[in-house]
């Protein structure tokens, strides 16, 4: 897959001095808090990398989950892809799917999108999520300590990775996805968190490449993350910043846009920043480093640091 690491300085295209993406997952997103966030992030530049649940012949139309079911939902997500936004995956749909239901899944991805998903985030419960739980971690001591964290609520659970179990679909992520989101980080800098990324783990060989995030999984994180100090130290580092954030936790007030989002946001719109999808960013990255194969140690480093942000913030 490649060199065991490489965490040499990335020049950004353009001039820029720095990266910045955002993973947005879809739980709670219906198109009242949906539309206006985005057409805020159209007018100021950004081009980022929202994940979607196609849904599959059992799914329903509900006012609790916006999701590729609703016609008007899905009109609304291929406009976005026509002005530039990454569309990721986020599951079959908000409930556990079954392979035969995954595979359904991609199928309607395929079709409504014109290609299979390259980037992909994983829904927190659902069952055939892939190296997830405990699974994320490579020692018994690492995962002992996630699952005190979590009170032992997610042993064993997650099956996606393990063959002949009905929730197995490794081997279609394999020849499908390209990037899927692990860890989350409470620094900026995701570049900085995480140097090696995007990255290969030889003891999960289905996933092609890794990724890590920077903490936002709602309005009050997402703006505490990109306040000007922040912001400064990014630009100034030229590192690359890649969100995790859910746009429908509270970043709309009432029927306005959160001013502190709003705030936020047009001031890093005036920075030099490259503002691309997820995979745009790691596609760059790639280009100009490498693949990279991190080895038990460097994995372990990742592996610990994460811990410690789960135990301060908790989250994913």
């Amino acid at each position: 897959m490649g060199r065991s690491t490489s965490r040499s300085r990335v020049s950004w295209p353009h001039g820029k001095s720095f990266a910045f993406s955002v993973f947005d997952d879809p739980d709670f997103q219906r198109l009242e808090c949906g539309v206006p966030v985005y057409d805020f992030l159209t007018d100021l530049g950004f081009r980022t990398t929202k994940g979607v649940w196609p849904g599959s012949s059992a799914s329903q139309v509900s006012d609790r989950w916006g999701t590729c079911a609703d016609p008007a939902y899905l009109d609304w997500v291929m406009r976005l892809q026509t002005r530039g936004f990454e569309i990721g995956w986020h599951g079959a749909s908000p409930k556990t799917s079954r392979r035969s239901q995954t595979i359904e899944g991609f199928n309607r991805f395929r079709q409504m999108f014109g290609h299979p998903p390259r980037s992909m985030s994983q829904h927190y419960s659902c069952h055939e999520n892939l190296y997830w739980g405990d699974e994320r971690l490579s020692s018994g001591p690492r995962r002992l300590a996630y699952n005190l964290l979590t009170r032992w609520k997610n042993h064993g659970l997650f099956r996606g990775h393990v063959p002949h179990d009905p929730h197995y679909w490794a081997d279609i992520a394999a020849e499908n996805v390209t990037y899927v989101r692990n860890f989350v980080f409470g620094s900026i800098n995701t570049l900085a968190s995480c140097p090696d990324m995007p990255y290969h783990d030889p003891s999960r060989p289905e996933i092609k490449y890794w990724f890590a995030s920077a903490e936002g999984h709602d309005v009050a994180s997402f703006t505490s993350m990109l306040r000007e100090e922040n912001l400064e130290s990014l630009e100034a580092e030229g590192g690359a910043c890649i969100m995790y954030t859910h746009f429908a936790y509270g970043f709309m007030d009432g029927t306005s846009l959160d001013r502190r989002f709003r705030r936020v946001m047009e001031s890093l719109s005036r920075r030099n920043g490259w503002f691309v999808p997820v995979s745009t960013l790691l596609d760059h990255i790639l280009e100009q480093r490498g693949p990279v194969t991190l080895g038990p140690r460097q994995l372990a480093s990742l592996e610990r640091r994460w811990l410690v942000h789960k135990a301060r913030y908790g989250s994913a």
